[in-house]
């Protein structure tokens, strides 16, 4: 009778891995790239960065007459999407009542341009906001805009967020302009990473 012949295990295992390389190296690239390139991360992302942890706030709301409206909160920040955009989930209390907020951030890196996005649990309208000039590296400045065409009635605001106290502070401002010009502070979040002290104003 023939004498059957049956493979030694280090073959085996030699075949197995020939086999894995080959379905590897047969794996296509992302198809979806060829109509939708990928982008990386760029120097705006670095500086989204430092915004990330738990932070206590105080918003203040500048009112056209008297002392500002305030009220305190807390506000978790994460990177999603592999480090891409920023999450802002804000919680805010004042005289028993509690509202939330939740805002993301994104920059291209292309073109050096920020546009974020805010929604309320006091609102149903959705906030949207783009910088017009390519980021300095310092602080992210942010306007209001529109997805009407003329847009007509949208009232003009600009905002300006800057990281103090090698980062243990954000200072986030609000400006509106007014019909004859003139810009006027609406709104200020003043935040303090956990641990720290809180803002006194």
């Amino acid at each position: 009778m023939a004498r059957r012949w049956f493979p030694s295990l280090a073959v085996l295992i030699a075949l197995m891995f020939l086999a894995g390389s080959d379905n590897s190296a047969q794996v296509p690239a992302d198809p979806q790239s060829k109509v939708e390139p990928r982008s990386n991360p760029g120097i705006g992302q670095k500086f989204l960065q430092q915004f990330v942890g738990d932070w206590d706030v105080v918003k203040l709301l500048h009112l056209r007459s008297g002392d500002p409206l305030r009220m305190t909160g807390e506000c978790r920040q994460t990177m999603m999407h592999e480090g891409r955009f920023l999450k802002s989930e804000f919680v805010f209390r004042h005289n028993g009542s509690q509202s939330t907020g939740l805002g993301m951030i994104g920059f291209e890196a292309e073109s050096g341009i920020f546009t974020s996005v805010w929604t309320d649990s006091r609102s149903t309208r959705m906030s949207l906001r783009q910088s017009k000039e390519p980021f300095d590296g310092k602080e992210i400045v942010l306007y209001g805009r529109s997805l009407n065409d003329d847009g007509k009635g949208q009232r003009r605001s600009r905002t300006v967020t800057q990281l103090e106290e090698d980062g243990q502070k954000i200072v986030h401002r609000a400006y509106v302009t007014a019909a004859d010009g003139k810009e006027a502070l609406f709104m200020e979040l003043l935040m303090s990473r956990k641990g720290k002290t809180p803002p006194a104003r």
